[in-house]
């Protein structure tokens, strides 16, 4: 029996993965938002967590623990090649089953049997974007900056923040403008956003 656990936030697209997967001769499924925190812990202890790679984003904690601590080489990440960025971070944090959402139900469910199986499951869509993701273009300090501006801090409290000069930080802002093609700030953002590098 290989105990799966579906982790989603949208109610209806989580019931639909579980009724799939329950569907599967084997397959013990529970299934979560990341968003709840009172689970039992024996419905966290899957062999496999298949998780929307939607979660994985911004603080990614489940009663305090991270998905990557809790779930591990366990991982089955939902993305799409949009989001290279972060299947990048999904890859390089050690998830083992990677599905495109677009892909068939039978994809799916091979990438259970395959991460329960302890080997790697990358959807053949995905690998030009988990490729193209080790390209990402930004030095971490400009990283740095876009995100912090990304929460609406100002050149002044960046600069705080990070230790540097207003020049500096305004340098960083103008270098990751350039290198990911945006027209501003905003645009800057939005694109590093989109591609899941933050």
């Amino acid at each position: 029996m290989v105990r799966v656990l579906v982790v989603h936030d949208a109610t209806l697209l989580r019931a639909a993965l579980v009724q799939l997967l329950q569907s599967v001769d084997g397959f013990e499924v529970s299934s979560m938002s990341s968003r709840d925190d009172d689970l039992d812990e024996k419905a966290l202890r899957p062999d496999v967590c298949v998780v929307d790679g939607d979660c994985l984003e911004g603080p990614g904690d489940v009663g305090g623990v991270s998905f990557w601590d809790r779930f591990g080489a366990r991982l089955v990440v939902l993305g799409t090649a949009e989001r290279h960025g972060l299947l990048r971070r999904a890859f390089d944090a050690g998830a083992l089953g990677f599905v495109d959402k677009d892909a068939s139900a039978q994809r799916l469910i091979a990438a259970v049997h395959t991460v329960a199986e302890g080997r790697r499951f990358l959807d053949e869509r995905l690998t030009v974007a988990l490729l193209e993701a080790s390209q990402m273009p930004l030095t971490t300090r400009e990283l740095s900056v876009v995100s912090l501006a990304a929460q609406g801090a100002p050149i002044a409290e960046i600069a705080v923040s990070l230790h540097l000069s207003r020049g500096t930080v305004r340098n960083y802002m103008a270098n990751a403008i350039r290198k990911v093609g945006a027209r501003n700030r905003v645009d800057a953002i939005r694109i590093v956003q989109s591609a899941g590098w933050m």
